[in-house]
């Protein structure tokens, strides 16, 4: 018989991976009925609600899980239908599902323990343990579970069984290999975009941090999860390990991760935070003064007139290379180094930050991007740090505004921010995240040719948002909150480099920090080192709060705080600078120091330690310990 479609195919394909989805629903259901009191749902909308957006995460996992089973099922094969060939398509199935699928019945008991979903660095612990008496005390004390797994996975299979592809012959055709292979290309289209969670360019893939965005309170973010999709998204992101380099004593009096500041008188002034994207300090002429490059540059005006009002820090440096990094180090002073904290399994925990510390001063806090909510992981992070409000691109609700790509062009989202302000109550802190300076690195088209192309694609893009930055702080002068507002301007992250002085391997991600007070109370240059974890500490230390918090940076204007520090990963080693050298360090020791001129890295000192070195050693070892420590025992407070 000739078998013209292969529609029953599809549609047995369509029923099998709908079955997938109908029990990681059950799995989800039952997951909150085993942990009704740890998870805060307030009815059974909520529930609903929850749920639906846990389908995003669920077909991330199904994807991934069935994409095998997904790709025999679809080839332009011509024994499809044979009965030994579905035999092989059934036990491929369920051996991947039900794997998969147990992950979730772990987690009704483990959760409570652990108040995550488990993650690779879950399983890691289980690594030097006897894992055959482990999973039968599991099954002995918790045979409910087991039980249930095994219920489920009987009706499952029965269920799969009631539908089957009949036998059919084959009769091999160039439109029977045309038409199976243009189906089998839209399903692969659809199978990538599924495991990415959308199609749109201005989103990553979705990690655990994207289940914060729907959520009301922090826990509700697990129930979004599922468990197999935090293994598969932690899988190679577990450089998280505790490390015991030095004594206690030496972090207390080195680090000092526990910061008080009682050098300024209490007050509440407005704060508001631009963290501009991909503004190396290699585009700004006022951090560029000292830098002797050739020919050099500037192609932000209005930027480099502000600085002369303001102080700023030319030597300052970001704590990672993307811009959630930026977003985790500047808010709540937690850098990213070899894996990014807020793509983590530790990055869903209480984290005392700037939000946190000025929603308890009575600040209304909000954040700003103009993209699509979501984007980039920040609506996530913004609900885990506490912010009270956030405006994207759904609250700006013009897309006339849109640039095509990322999200509403910088100047009048700008200025969207500054009416959205200018309604609130004081105090406030208002953290706002620029998009227009980013690839593809284009302007709008009323801006055509008015700003430099200078020499690398990112220059008319500065050029850009240094005049939307103008205009916004031309309309912020004239409303009453801004008398009374300390403003910061840092960059998340360089970007395309343009002078061989930033291609040296320690003038890479190097950004500006700068400080704005309209009454020139901070006016001036300096030239230490910097780094964008230290604008936490700085802030509160210029507002006068006086309680205990936790930082790893320093507040910039307090010389008496500890001794003037950037630290960084490059992919290979960290780098801790400060003082007149630069420490390269592999997470056990120092392998390089180098003079704080050998931007290259060229000359490695090792031979010829000094005294100075072996504090820089210790700094860095006190710092990368009570880093991973702090994270793993969920520590981020100053508790």
């Amino acid at each position: 018989m000739k078998r013209f479609s292969r529609f029953n195919e599809y549609k047995a394909l369509a029923y099998r991976i709908l079955l997938v989805y109908i029990f990681y629903f059950i799995a989800r259901i039952l997951f909150y009925l085993y942990n009704v009191n740890l998870i805060k749902i307030n009815s059974f909308f909520d529930f609903a609600r929850l749920s639906y957006h846990g389908i995003a995460f669920d077909t991330t996992t199904i994807l991934y899980t069935n994409i095998l089973f997904i790709v025999l099922s679809v080839l332009p094969l011509v024994v499809n239908t044979k009965k030994v060939f579905q035999k092989i398509l059934f036990y491929l199935y369920f051996t991947t599902n039900l794997l998969m699928y147990s992950f979730n019945f772990v987690d009704f008991i483990y959760y409570r323990y652990s108040f995550n979903r488990s993650t690779r660095a879950s399983l890691d612990t289980f690594q030097n343990e006897d894992k055959t008496t482990l999973l039968l005390n599991f099954i002995v004390g918790y045979w409910h579970v087991f039980l249930l797994f095994f219920l489920c996975a009987f009706v499952w299979i029965y269920l799969y069984k009631r539908v089957k592809i009949a036998e059919v012959s084959v009769k091999p055709s160039i439109n029977y290999f045309l038409g199976a292979t243009a189906s089998f290309l839209i399903i692969a289209t659809l199978c990538v975009g599924g495991i990415r969670g959308d199609f749109k360019k201005s989103t990553r893939p979705i990690n655990l941090l994207d289940a914060s965005r729907y959520v009301t309170h922090n826990s509700q973010a697990d129930l979004v999860l599922n468990t197999p999709f935090a293994i598969i998204r932690t899988w190679t992101a577990n450089t998280f390990k505790k490390v015991n380099l030095v004594d206690k004593k030496v972090v207390d009096t080195l680090l000092v991760p526990i910061k008080q500041y009682k050098n300024n008188p209490k007050t509440k002034p407005n704060i508001v935070i631009l963290i501009l994207e991909s503004y190396g300090r290699e585009y700004i002429g006022a951090f560029n003064k000292n830098t002797k490059i050739p020919d050099y540059k500037s192609y932000s005006p209005f930027v480099d007139s502000l600085a002369q009002h303001s102080m700023i820090y030319t030597n300052a440096y970001a704590n990672g290379w993307k811009s959630i990094h930026g977003m985790s180090s500047i808010i709540a002073g937690i850098p990213s180094f070899k894996d990014a904290f807020t793509s983590s399994a530790f990055s869903k925990q209480k984290i005392e930050s700037l939000v946190s510390v000025l929603n308890g001063e009575g600040y209304d806090t909000s954040f700003f991007h103009g993209a699509p909510n979501g984007s980039m992981g920040f609506l996530g992070f913004s609900n885990i740090l506490g912010y009270d409000h956030y405006y994207g691109k759904n609250e700006y609700n013009n897309d006339a505004d849109f640039d095509g790509v990322w999200g509403i062009w910088d100047e009048p989202f700008f200025q969207y921010f500054n009416k959205t302000l200018s309604q609130k109550k004081t105090p406030f802190m208002a953290t706002l995240f620029s998009v227009s300076s980013h690839e593809p690195y284009t302007v709008p088209e009323k801006y055509q040719g008015k700003f430099d192309k200078g020499t690398v694609n990112i220059h008319q893009t500065i050029g850009y948002t240094d005049m939307a930055l103008k205009k916004f702080f031309n309309a912020a002068k004239k409303e009453k909150w801004y008398d009374n507002t300390i403003f910061v301007l840092v960059a998340d992250h360089g970007n395309t480099i343009a002078y061989d002085e930033y291609r040296k391997e320690a003038n890479k991600h190097t950004v500006p920090i700068l400080f704005f007070t309209p009454n020139k109370k901070y006016v001036g240059e300096n030239n230490e080192w910097a780094q964008q974890i230290d604008i936490y500490p700085t802030l509160l230390d210029m507002i006068g709060y006086d309680k205990p918090f936790r930082s790893w940076g320093r507040s910039l204007i307090n010389p008496n705080d500890v001794k003037p520090f950037a630290i960084k990963h490059n992919s290979k080693e960290y780098m801790f600078m400060s003082g007149n050298y630069i420490c390269t360090f592999n997470e056990k020791k120092a392998i390089g120091f180098y003079d704080k001129d050998d931007k290259d890295l060229k000359n490695n000192l090792i031979n010829n330690r000094n005294k100075e070195m072996d504090i820089l050693e210790l700094r860095c070892k006190a710092f990368l310990q009570d880093y991973m420590e702090r994270i793993i025992d969920k520590k981020l407070d100053s508790k």
